[in-house]
């Protein structure tokens, strides 16, 4: 034998890295941003930019401590950049865990290998809840069928047969079978889709969206601002010209919210790695978000309220045949088992003599499988109204089935097609057999979970296909409230408002299809909730997008891992809580960070405006600016952005955020021009002196602005108020830091003045800012009145 023929002889799966080195391979992309990403996003902003020209400036015309400025938005974009990567690190490492794998065979032998490793050519074994990494042909079908809905919109699941296409990216819903893989990688149909959108929904988050338009808002007030100053620093104010750069410099950087954006990113990625910690991977970081914001959560039964795992309570006999042996068969014989057949495969042994020669697998839409064996028939076990159809039961059957739906348990109906079966349609003329009755045990976490969501306001609702009394009974142990009577949701169809109302009316629902369930959830979203979806099968995957927030559970389906933006490793519906406490406490304290830097802000355009039209020189350099920013702002922004309180999230960040900076930053826009203004009446003061008092004005206005966001003041936020006031004395004590910073005290009656302009200025403030929501309560009912 040739060498090369003899070199081909090598087992295939240790040939694998040959073979991906000359075929495309099937790597999948990387989940979030890449490190130069990451560095790209946070050094190369437009802000940084603007910075670093003003430091240029500063480098030709000032001495270094004026270019100060420029250490704070260095230090916060290292710490963005880090926590950014240590989040990434932490949701990498938890991805690995979720990471899907395929059942690949090579030489005979079945491996399961990462999916980077399967190459054009590999056949790939498919079960239930996989998900299709490569398109392909199919080679073998053991009823096999195809949602295909993530990548063409088809909502019906597809049989495929041998030589049938498959896309990567749909998953299977029922039966077994083997593709062959085509294309791979980029070269795969859903990746082309994901280079023109992501399969993921985004999810859609107000704390971002809110930080773009005050960003967008801000640019358009810098501009004219900025050339305001600058003209009249320049051109006006009658400033040697360093001095009127400098000024210039102070009054442009001070504009800018350089903060902002790094510590939302920073509030969001510490969210992360929190729940990191505690087993749950957060896909897209504002879903983290997005869960505080949900007022319906939806869920499914099997799974979240109940263990997935059953066993047989009872089986009770129709007629004169021994269900025993046939149930028995009818669990060894199914190659990809629900819980219903393991449930019966450990109940009862396999029979010897039962060959089985056809079989019709489980699908959710359908809610029935069914196997033919050699010598002893066919027989169907499923719902028993979707073998009868509703109300067709004898009355012995009808009273063995509500006996058992009453008591909680999942009922199923054995019946004989005596006609066999012909292919994967009901057959006809069924006779009913036995009644199995499974038991369902509760998960420990399941009521205690459901009670706190009830105290936070959410709504919590059951969409299940089973029987809706099944359904019903589970809930009312679990202590969800409208749960004495279960919905059929079999009589509702597909009509949005039909659904739209039913859901508003009820809180347990039974029948419930795939696409039904999808459609529930857009009816809930048309009247105006925010609505989470937790689910792990195949049959919760098209809810799972639909939902704003899909919770997919560990031991779930690659499909439905794929689709969830949260999944919780330990599929414990215990973490629910958790990570809606982890979403609160981001958007806390965003609020919180937005507050003092969004502040700063408003006063400097304020400042920019008003020594623009006055013509005077700007009240401050840089290292003023840099040292209050950094006891105001920069230091206390960032504890701020690790806070601990989860209030319930309200709609609204971004009118809540301005209705308290637009006064604040007013108040201290006007107490340093007041005091300026007093102190550069006093023929003794010097021009530095006139810049500490204003400086002592700002610091004084942005304690208070600290303070004020704090609330309330614990233990440890009245500790760092406090560490603040005491550097910021020490700044102005310490003969070397007054000297790097320019500080000089001003006489006596200036300070004097100094503090009674910034006490009155924070008096306004604080009066406006509690007056002001009852005042907008109020105009409402006087234009009505009028």
């Amino acid at each position: 034998m040739p060498a090369g023929r003899r070199a081909s002889l090598a087992p295939s799966w240790r040939r694998g890295p040959a073979r991906r080195g000359r075929e495309p391979t099937n790597h999948p992309p990387k989940a979030g941003r890449g490190i130069l990403e990451i560095l790209r996003a946070n050094v190369f902003t437009r802000f940084n930019a603007i910075l670093a020209g003003l430091l240029i400036v500063v480098a030709v015309v000032g001495p270094p401590q004026d270019g100060l400025f420029a250490l704070v938005p260095a230090v916060n974009t290292a710490i963005g950049v880090l926590q950014e990567l240590r989040a990434r690190r932490a949701l990498a490492r938890l991805a690995v865990v979720t990471a899907p794998r395929a059942r690949v065979r090579r030489d005979g032998k079945v491996l399961e290998l990462p999916v980077e490793s399967v190459v054009p050519g590999d056949t790939i074994e498919l079960r239930p809840g996989d998900q299709l990494i490569a398109d392909g042909r199919v080679l073998s079908s053991r009823g096999l069928q195809v949602d295909e809905s993530l990548v063409t919109g088809e909502s019906e699941p597809a049989e495929k047969g041998a030589g049938a296409p498959v896309l990567s990216g749909s998953f299977v819903v029922a039966g077994s079978g083997d593709i062959r893989a085509e294309a791979v990688g980029e070269a795969a149909y859903a990746r082309r889709l994901e280079r023109e959108a992501r399969t993921f929904k985004l999810v859609r988050s107000e704390l971002q969206a809110g930080t773009n338009r005050i960003l967008r808002g801000v640019t358009w007030v810098m501009v004219p601002a900025a050339v305001l100053l600058v003209s009249a620093q320049v051109i006006r104010s009658g400033s040697p010209i360093d001095s009127a750069l400098r000024g210039s410099v102070a009054g442009v950087g001070a504009m800018i919210p350089e903060g902002l954006v790094l510590l939302t990113s920073i509030a969001f990625a510490l969210g992360a790695i929190r729940l990191a910690q505690r087993r749950v991977l957060i896909q897209t970081l504002p879903a983290v978000e997005g869960l505080a914001r949900v007022d319906v959560l939806c869920i499914d039964k099997t799974g979240t309220l109940t263990q997935p795992t059953m066993r047989v309570a009872a089986v009770d006999r129709l007629g004169p045949a021994d269900p025993e042996p046939v149930l028995s068969a009818l669990g060894a014989a199914d190659p990809t088992p629900n819980a219903t057949m393991i449930a019966l495969a450990r109940e009862y042994p396999a029979p010897p003599d039962w060959p089985c020669s056809k079989t019709v697998p489980f699908s959710s839409a359908r809610r029935w499988s069914a196997a033919e064996f050699a010598g002893h028939g066919a027989w169907v076990l499923g719902a028993a109204d979707a073998l009868l159809g509703p109300g067709a039961q004898a009355p012995a059957v009808a009273e063995l089935l509500d006996r058992g739906a009453a008591a909680g348990e999942r009922v199923v109906l054995l019946a004989a097609a005596p006609g066999g079966l012909a292919d994967s349609s009901l057959p006809q003329d069924l006779r009913p057999a036995a009644v199995v009755r499974l038991q369902e045990e509760l998960r420990p976490e399941a009521e205690p979970t459901v009670a706190y969501l009830l105290r936070q306001g959410i709504t919590v609702k059951v969409l299940s296909g089973d029987d809706p009394r099944t359904v019903a009974a589970v809930a009312r142990r679990v202590g969800i409230p409208q749960s004495e009577h279960g919905v059929d949701a079999g009589h509702l169809g597909d009509d949005q408002e039909a659904l739209a109302a039913a859901m508003a009316g009820g809180s347990v629902f039974g029948r419930v299809g795939p696409q039904q369930k999808r459609a529930m959830i857009a009816a809930l979203q048309s009247a105006g909730h925010v609505v989470a979806m937790t689910g792990d099968g195949v049959n919760d995957v098209a809810a799972l997008k639909q939902a704003d927030i899909g919770i997919a559970m560990g031991s779930g389906s690659q499909a439905s891992r794929a689709v969830g933006q949260v999944v919780l490793l330990d599929s414990s519906f215990a973490a629910v809580p958790m990570i809606l406490s982890e979403g609160r406490r981001v958007i806390d304290n965003v609020e919180r960070v937005a507050g003092v830097v969004v502040t700063k802000t408003v006063y400097a355009a304020m400042l920019a405006l008003a020594i623009g039209i006055l013509a005077v020189p700007y009240p401050f350099y840089p290292r003023h600016l840099t040292v209050v920013s950094a006891f105001t702002i920069g230091i206390p922004g960032f504890f701020l952005a690790l806070g601990r309180r989860n209030p319930r999230a309200r709609a609204g960040f971004t009118s809540r955020v301005l209705a308290f900076t637009l006064p604040a930053g007013l108040a201290a826009g006007g107490a340093v021009l007041g005091a300026y203004q007093l102190a550069r009446a006093n023929p003794q003061v010097t021009a530095v002196q006139d810049q500490t008092a204003a400086a002592l004005a700002l610091f004084v206005v942005g304690i208070w602005v600290l303070a004020r966001l704090s609330r309330p003041l614990n233990g440890p936020r009245a500790a760092l108020v406090g560490a603040m006031v005491v550097l910021g004395a020490a700044a102005v004590a310490v003969p070397l830091t007054r000297q790097v910073f320019s500080i000089s005290f001003p006489p006596p009656e200036v300070l004097v003045e100094t503090a009674a302009v910034a006490a009155g200025a924070v008096g306004v403030a604080a009066l406006w800012l509690r007056l002001e929501p009852a005042v907008r309560r109020a105009l409402p009912e006087r234009s009505h009145g009028h």
